[in-house]
C-alpha cells in the first residue's frame, strides 16, 4: 500500500503519482507560488485602490518603486539562523527564505509622491490617483502653404 510522504509538498500528498521535477523557480513558497501577492485592484472616481496579499512580512521587507511608469513591488525574506536544539531534530521544515516581486504599469505621469501605501494585517494598500486626460485637438487637417 503506497503512504502519502510526509517529506512533500503537502503532508496529505494527494499527487503522489506526480514524477516530475520540482519546479526550481517556486522556491519561495513551494508548488503555492501562484498564491502569493494576490491583487485586488479597484477603480474609483479620483484614482486607484490596489490591495496586494502580503502575509507574513514585515513591512521592512517590502520595497515599492516607481520608474519609467512601472511601479514595482517587491518583498524579500530571509530567515533566522536555525538554534540547535538538545531535544530534537526538524524533520520537515516549510518556511522558505527568497523574494518575489510584481509589477504594473501605471504612466508616466504618476510621481512617486503622488502614490499613498500603507501597510496593516499583511496586507498593502496603495492609493494611485487619476491624471486628468490630455486634450486632443479637434483639427485634424494639416495647412499646405504655396
Amino acid at each position: 500500500m503506497l503512504m502519502p510522504s510526509i517529506f512533500g509538498e503537502n503532508l496529505f500528498n494527494d499527487d503522489w503519482m506526480d514524477f516530475s521535477f520540482p519546479d526550481v523557480d517556486k522556491v519561495l513558497y513551494g508548488k503555492r507560488a501562484q498564491n502569493v501577492m494576490k491583487t485586488d485592484v479597484r477603480e474609483t472616481d479620483t484614482g486607484y485602490e490596489v490591495d496586494i496579499d502580503l502575509p507574513g512580512f514585515k513591512k521592512d521587507e517590502i520595497n515599492a518603486q516607481l520608474e519609467n511608469g512601472y511601479l514595482t513591488i517587491s518583498a524579500s525574506k530571509g530567515l533566522d539562523r536555525e538554534k540547535k536544539n538538545k531535544e530534537g531534530k526538524y524533520i520537515r521544515k516549510e518556511r522558505y527564505a527568497g523574494a518575489m516581486s510584481r509589477s504594473f504599469y501605471v504612466g508616466d505621469d504618476i510621481k512617486q509622491e503622488d502614490i499613498k501605501a500603507k501597510y496593516e494585517d499583511g496586507i498593502l494598500k496603495l492609493s494611485i490617483p487619476k491624471k486628468a486626460e490630455k486634450a486632443v485637438e479637434s483639427n485634424k487637417y494639416i495647412s499646405i502653404e504655396g
